[in-house]
């Protein structure tokens, strides 16, 4: 076995996870971590809309998508071709989040999000979780036990930042 075997071995098995974890993990499902509901399962994969998934049908999808991540055409992924496929499925979960958050904060239903819109969830919401008297002000007392409150939560393993 050359050196070359092992790397080729575990580049193919790259390959392979994020293609099919891509099948998993492109569209949130309701938790929105990535699981895939059914629904989105469907769509994706039954392309004949029979209510059916095949093995063929997998191998399709996955045929088009190696496909579309091989730029030059040569049949094989080389770095350049994987790193533009992650950065493509990254560009397309952000996009998707912010689809999301604009679905989830936008009062006025005009498809975009103001400065009160944003403030009312975010800013908002902090200084509520913070002014634990609700007397409407933060003291440093106050901030203290949610730092602390935090770090209990996030263990022993991390530091406080």
């Amino acid at each position: 076995m050359t050196r070359k075997t092992p790397f080729a071995i575990a580049m193919a098995s790259a390959v392979i996870v994020a293609l099919g974890a891509g099948a998993v993990a492109a569209k949130p499902g309701p938790g929105g971590r990535g699981d895939m509901d059914r629904a989105t399962l469907f769509e994706r994969f039954d392309t004949d809309g029979d209510g059916r998934i095949t093995r063929a049908e997998i191998d399709a999808a996955h045929a088009a998508r190696f496909a579309a991540a091989d730029a030059d055409g040569d049949g094989l992924l080389n770095a350049e071709e994987l790193q533009a496929m992650a950065d493509a499925r990254r560009e397309a979960r952000r996009a998707e989040q912010f689809e999301r958050m604009i679905d989830r904060m936008d009062a006025n239903e005009d498809g975009k999000l103001s400065a009160e819109e944003l403030a009312a969830r975010g800013e908002t919401r902090m200084f509520d979780r913070l002014d634990a008297n609700d007397d409407g002000v933060i003291t440093q007392a106050e901030a203290d036990a949610m730092r602390k409150m935090g770090r209990d939560h996030r263990g022993d393993g991390r530091r406080d930042r």
